[in-house]
């Protein structure tokens, strides 16, 4: 149920995907869904964690071939470039997160699970360049700060776009940016 609401939530958005398609999706009863989630909030809420779950697994992934703190914040940055090229059903759209964060009303629980996920990229980001610029915790901030704008708006483009191009883009600035330092 939560791999077809994920596919649906992506593909035609929160709002727009009723538990009947879900189900239908799925090929369950609604008393299944029901049984397993107590409403559609609930479903969304698994679906954003499932999506940070997801993203903190490419993460790991990616990180496994470096050794540094150079490595560390390309790994981020190579993590949603291959969200990106993931072959979803109806295309690329950007950020699931960030897309079903839009839909949702202010203090919903589900925009403070994306604010938690995007809050995490950017300490791990400050943590890779901890690993840089020891000593220096303001400047190992900024740049983290930096660096996560950086890539948010890389994603957004990317969702406009359809594809991964400008997060690529991205991680070739932040690698500019890295040797610089």
């Amino acid at each position: 149920m939560l791999a077809a609401a994920a596919r649906r939530f992506y593909a035609d958005g929160v709002a727009a995907t009723g538990i009947d398609t879900i189900t239908a999706e799925a090929g369950v009863a609604k008393m299944s869904l029901y049984n397993n989630f107590s409403s559609k909030s609930d479903l969304v809420l698994a679906y954003l964690d499932a999506r940070h779950e997801e993203w903190l697994g490419l993460y790991r992934q990616r990180l496994q071939g470096g050794s540094d703190g150079r490595s560390g914040v390309l790994a981020v940055f190579d993590a949603y470039a291959d969200h990106a090229a993931h072959a979803y059903e109806r295309g690329f759209r950007g950020c699931g997160l960030l897309n079903a964060a839009a839909e949702l009303p202010a203090g919903d629980e589900g925009r403070a699970a994306v604010r938690r996920h995007k809050e995490e990229v950017e300490t791990l980001l400050a943590g890779h360049m901890a690993e840089l610029l020891p000593g220096r915790p303001e400047e190992t901030r900024a740049v983290a700060e930096h660096l996560a704008f950086l890539l948010e708006g890389a994603m957004a483009r990317a969702g406009l776009e359809g594809a991964a191009t400008r997060v690529e883009r991205a991680r070739a600035m932040a690698a500019d940016l890295l040797e610089r330092l």
